[in-house]
């Protein structure tokens, strides 16, 4: 079939088609108005799946609000493999599709498990899927079938979905590749418009008039050419061609005879597409016998206004606008008539969702059975993941609600299903039918605050930090627990999000610590990991590192205890994470990274396996593991995509990693994206660790003018979170510039934090800045100390970097031979590690005592793509297919794809051969002999 017009379009559908065939998978979202031929041209591309299994599935206008409607009409078929699924996959699937009970879904496990089942259906036959009207399904499904999209690489799947431009951005769809439709040309749309007209005769002025009307459009074509052309003049802009064509429907259908009508009716105000039972809603509204209904329904079918015969899993009309003309264009008392009637013919016991929403649909002002019964649906929506649904159903039983209070509080609960669901737009529209402020129900209005400033902070829009504290402070006074968890929801948006004039970090610590301070004779306010994590964050800001030393301590030993991770401590990782950095805990960022990971995994948690993948790869840096380091910023990058995160704000976080392979073009390009994303300085922590990251690159780079003027800032304008990083490098920078004052006041500051850290690779650091600073005749004592302390650590990078600058004074002190074996070493570190810039600085040192460098490998598995080494490192380890893909968060046929180009670029054969092929050349063991010296 050749659309005039589109053969651009239609190869690039059999380009998909081809691949598939060939084992590889793609995906396209088509977009255009209404009436371009996305249809059309799904159609064409299901016409030409020969040899392929098709699953088709259109959105309902009247189904959005139904969670994971189209999930199950995708599936239907493919529910008997279940089974074979592993099981938080089959847990999370079942639970959604309300096939057992249990606690709501994480989203993302949904989707694993649909990937899962699409692609072992996809290796015994390609598979094309289609998703017409986008804009209409519900959001879960949508986000599930965004996510199947973003995954497929070597599944021999094709995922094709059709979006009205009308619709506006949708973001689970954003980041997939995508053809905007055109008008036709005026040779194609003549063409076509001849075609429509057959050997009617039609006067050359009907037809330039028809012409003009559409505009290019081909249903419009189509559809000017079943009638009399458009007349008389056009004063202004025309309308858009979406409301003309409706009005044009609906002048067809009120030419219809009264039951076809309600025929019409009844189908629009459906979203099953069962045209059995709404037959039978028919034969109820007109009390007539089945003849009659028959005949109505032929005459539909007749008319072109339904499809013939009919697509199980798609709209029952022809064009979804015939849809939005009958519905939207029918009187009010005539569509309660049809849900009626619907209601009236759907079981309640059996599907109790659509029975209330027909019956609300129906009702005429308040009615507390009824909004009780939608009550019930929302709980309902909500056990199984549907939080849009349960938003939906909780509007319309407060609209039905007739006592203010119960209309308010069951307002605001579908104000937090939204905001969980991930929809801020829709948090904020129900926000505002919530009643003014009422002095009188003070916690209505906290939470309401709440809301609102979490979806201003999901939006990036300015004023969410004021909310999130003025909520805080109102709960605190009357449910403790609740307001200090605002407070750490304020603390962190202050944290991370800083751009926001309204509320500063400062005035958020200091009324958290004040209202701890007042609670501290009822409760331990230190008892929990979040009631530690406050205080200690908010010292951080508000007073000192010794002040918020022993409570960010006991918290991060909170935070290790056995089973921490299944507790609610899990909610606050990002901000353990963060004080694990702050107090240079290495072995807790380590530990918690991995256990909070492992934990993600198994539940499906995905926001904290992300934050646990760049806690991972953050630790696998300082370790001097920068394959692996770059294996986890892998991960997060994969999980930010899967979820639909804007790479603006994921893609790059990885700029340390970067910075210490020496890579100046990737750092530069990191933190500049960093520093456009946030421009006010100092900046949340992203800009701290991207300052830190600039530190690095040019120490390694040795220029020091540009490291201290990176690290600057971190003195003059001390940040609260993460500024800390940058301090040992500013004191290095300093004396190299021969700057003794700002070395000094840089070294006076990281003595306060890293005395009140006290651990060894904090310790460790301040040693090796004081080696910098002092007299020759004690430099070499810090210097020691320095390396005594890191020594027992895993910091390879620091180690390192300590021989490096003892190496280098040992040069300087024209000892030449001692500085030999301390470059020498520093050399080998750094060439194993692929700290690439560092490597070279310690050789041009070593150049300079007379020594030559040896040369050394850098491991086998450099050419790896970071996809492939994480692959290749978790098959090694004895992870089968299927438990890579679940980690990975892909299918295990392309698990199988990357690990055949992983056994082509290792030279490997079988599994076997991949610890060896992997395996990093080992380090000489060192043994330095020296003691910590003891402070006096």
């Amino acid at each position: 079939m050749i659309l005039k017009g589109r053969r651009s379009e239609q190869a690039l559908l059999q380009e998909l088609l081809d691949g598939a065939r060939a084992g590889m998978s793609g995906a396209l979202v088509l977009r255009g108005d209404a009436g371009l031929g996305k249809t059309a041209l799904l159609d064409h591309a299901v016409a030409s799946a020969t040899g392929m299994r098709v699953s088709q599935v259109a959105g309902i206008e009247a189904e959005q609000e139904l969670g994971f409607a189209a999930v199950h009409r995708v599936l239907r078929p493919l529910l008997g493999r279940r089974a074979d699924l592993p099981e938080p996959q089959r847990a999370a699937l079942e639970t959604a599709l309300g096939m057992v009970g249990g606690p709501p879904p994480d989203r993302f496990l949904v989707g694993l498990a649909v990937l899962t089942l699409l692609a072992q259906s996809a290796r015994e036959q390609p598979l094309l899927l289609v998703c017409d009207d986008a804009q209409w399904v519900d959001r879960e499904s949508l986000d599930v079938l965004a996510f199947v999209a973003r995954r497929l690489h070597a599944d021999g799947i094709v995922a094709l979905f059709a979006v009205r431009d009308e619709a506006g951005t949708l973001p689970a769809l954003a980041g997939l590749p995508g053809l905007r439709l055109g008008r036709l040309p005026q040779t194609d749309a003549l063409a076509l418009l001849m075609d429509h007209i057959g050997g009617t005769p039609v006067d050359q002025v009907v037809i330039d008039r028809i012409m003009a009307a559409a505009a290019g459009n081909p249903l419009a074509l189509r559809e000017l050419s079943r009638g009399p052309a458009p007349v008389g003049p056009d004063f202004g802009e025309p309308p858009a061609i979406g409301p003309r064509l409706e009005a044009r429907f609906l002048l067809r259908v009120r030419d219809l005879p009264a039951s076809s009508r309600t025929a019409l009716l009844a189908l629009a105000a459906d979203a099953t597409g069962d045209r059995h039972l709404v037959r039978r809603a028919v034969r109820h509204l007109l009390g007539s016998d089945g003849e009659a209904t028959t005949e109505a329904f032929e005459q539909l079918e007749r008319e072109e206004l339904l499809t013939r015969p009919p697509v199980p899993g798609t709209s029952p009309f022809r064009h979804p606008l015939i849809r939005s003309a009958v519905y939207g264009g029918a009187s009010r008392a005539d569509r309660r008539a049809v849900h009626a009637a619907l209601a009236a013919v759907t079981d309640a016991r059996t599907d109790p969702d659509r029975h209330a929403w027909h019956t609300a649909a129906a009702t005429d002002g308040p009615d507390e059975a009824v909004a009780t019964a939608l009550h019930h649906g929302a709980e309902r929506a909500r056990n199984t993941g549907g939080y849009l649904a349960q938003a939906s159903f909780l509007h319309r039983a407060a609209e039905l609600t007739e006592d203010p209070a119960r209309r308010a509080a069951r307002l605001l609960e579908a104000c937090a299903a939204a905001l969980t669901a991930g929809a801020p737009h829709r948090t904020e529209e129900l926000l505002r039918l919530l009643p003014a402020s009422d002095p009188g129900a003070p916690l209505l209005g906290a939470h309401a605050d709440r809301l609102r400033g979490l979806a201003r902070l999901m939006l990036g829009r300015d004023g969410a930090v004021r909310l999130l504290l003025d909520a805080a402070l109102t709960l605190a006074r009357h449910e403790p627990e609740a307001g200090r968890d605002v407070f750490l929801e304020a603390v962190d948006a202050a944290m991370v999000v800083p751009r926001t004039a309204d509320a500063t970090a400062l005035e958020v610590a200091t009324a958290a610590l004040a209202t701890r301070a007042r609670h501290a004779e009822a409760t331990d306010v230190d008892a929990t990991v979040p009631d530690l994590l406050l205080t200690g964050h908010a010292r951080l800001v508000a007073a000192s590192h010794p002040q918020a030393a022993p409570s960010l301590r006991a918290a991060l030993a909170a935070m290790r205890r056995p089973g921490a991770e299944e507790s609610g401590a899990a909610r606050w990782t990002l901000l353990g994470m963060i004080a694990a950095v702050e107090m240079w805990d290495i072995d807790t960022l380590g530990e918690c990274g991995r256990r909070y990971a492992d934990a993600a995994r198994r539940h499906g948690a995905l926001r904290m396996l992300q934050i646990s993948a760049h806690a991972n790869a953050t630790s696998e840096v300082f370790r001097g593991n920068l394959a692996t380091a770059a294996s986890h910023f892998a991960e997060f990058k994969d999980i930010a995509d899967a979820t639909g995160a804007d790479p603006r704000h994921s893609h790059p976080t990885d700029a340390m990693l970067h910075a210490w392979r020496g890579d100046e073009a990737a750092t530069l390009s990191a933190v500049q994206a960093q520093r456009e994303l946030y421009p006010e300085l100092p900046g949340g922590i992203q800009v701290q660790l991207s300052r830190a990251a600039s530190v690095v690159l040019e120490l390694g780079h040795r220029r020091y003018p540009q490291a201290q003027a990176a690290a600057q800032e971190v003195l003059d304008d001390p940040p609260p979170h993460c500024g800390g990083l940058s301090l040992p490098g500013l004191v290095e920078a300093a004396v190299r510039n021969d700057d003794p004052a700002v070395a000094r006041r840089a070294l006076r500051t990281l003595a306060e934090r890293a005395t009140a850290s006290g651990t060894p690779w904090a310790l460790g650091l301040l040693a090796r800045s004081r080696a910098l600073l002092a007299h020759d005749s004690q430099a070499e004592d810090h210097f020691q100390e320095a390396i005594a302390l890191l020594a027992p650590t895993p910091l390879r990078t620091e180690r390192a970097h300590a021989d490096l600058l003892y190496g280098e004074w040992l040069r300087r002190q024209r000892r030449k031979r001692d500085a030999r074996t301390r470059l020498r070493l520093a050399h080998e570190q750094f060439t194993s590690m692929g700290a690439s810039a560092f490597a070279e600085r310690a050789r041009l040192e070593l150049l300079a005592t007379g020594a030559h460098a040896r040369a050394r490998g850098a491991g086998t598995d450099h050419q790896l793509t970071p996809q492939e080494s994480r692959i290749a490192r978790m098959a090694a380890h004895g992870a089968t297919n299927q438990e890579i893909a679940t980690n990975v968060f892909i299918s295990a046929s392309t698990v199988e794809y990357h690990l055949a180009k992983a056994f082509r670029k290792l030279g490997v054969t079988s599994r076997r051969q991949l610890p060896a092929a992997l395996q990093q050349p080992p380090l000489r063991p060192r043994s330095t002999g020296i003691r910590p010296r003891q402070e006096p």
